[in-house]
């Protein structure tokens, strides 16, 4: 059986999952992301790699990090997440710069224990004050050993790319618009994003899309308007992709933050 709760306190949003042949499929998420697998091996591949989080296993994901997800078999996976805003996760350290976390998988019992301990004060709606003192607590278990301030730059054209596809992410995305401004061919273009990013445009496309009806639906409470200002086909459509990247549908997402 398939369970996906989720819960938000101010920038940071808390998920409490299980399920056993559900499977994510390819995406990213604009925050970071911090989990702790409970019950079972959660696998994933991320970075052209394949990685399996065993019980108490402390999963670190980097903003636009592409990755999918599934059980390790039919017994199925217990575990919890936090998306922290990029912004208030450096601020939270003290760096000026974005970080990235160097290792994808650790086991620290003390790391542990404070995603444990904010996730449940989130899903359980604490007062703001205790999550942020829980907040300082976590980014108090973090050093050099599991962070580090090379962010990778993306190159001009796929930055380019980028920003032209999130400025107009209401219409159908034009691979020939973007080519004849890059100055490429189609087919280059696809090869390249692909290989920079680990999906392709399209795919990239339709993450941002759910990505910011997420956030309009935080703010609007209205999923209609998510459908109608972001350029689904109609709720059916949103579902079927918000779905695939958050284990529940957007209407079930919004019941939760009522």
């Amino acid at each position: 059986m398939e369970r996906f709760i989720y819960k938000k306190s101010s920038d940071i949003t808390a998920l409490s999952a299980s399920f056993t042949d559900f499977t994510y499929k390819k995406h990213c998420h604009q925050e970071y992301a911090l989990g702790v697998t409970l019950r079972g091996i959660q696998q994933y591949n991320l970075d052209g790699s394949f990685h399996s989080s065993y019980e108490n296993g402390v999963m670190l994901f980097n903003p636009e990090q592409i990755h999918d997800g599934m059980a390790h078999d039919s017994t199925g996976i217990d575990y919890v997440m936090l998306y922290i805003d990029p912004k208030l996760f450096s601020k939270m350290l003290g760096k000026r710069d974005i970080v990235r976390f160097a290792t994808p998988i650790i086991y620290n019992q003390a790391l542990r224990n404070s995603i444990l301990n904010l996730s449940s004060a989130i899903l359980d709606e604490k007062d703001d004050a205790l999550c942020s003192e829980l907040l300082l607590s976590l980014a108090d278990n973090f050093n050099p050993t599991n962070t580090c301030a090379d962010y990778k730059k993306d190159n001009k054209l796929i930055k380019k790319a980028k920003e032209m596809i999130n400025s107009n992410l209401e219409e159908v995305l034009s691979l020939d618009t973007i080519c004849r401004e890059l100055d490429i061919s189609k087919f280059q273009f696809i090869r390249m994003f692909k290989a920079s990013t680990g999906i392709s445009p399209y795919q990239y496309f339709l993450n941002c899309k759910v990505e910011l009806a997420k956030q309009l639906i935080e703010k609007s409470k209205d999923v209609y308007s998510a459908v109608a200002e972001f350029g689904f086909v109609d709720l059916t459509h949103l579902n079927k992709h918000f779905k695939r990247i958050y284990g529940i549908t957007a209407f079930e997402y919004m019941s939760y933050l009522t």
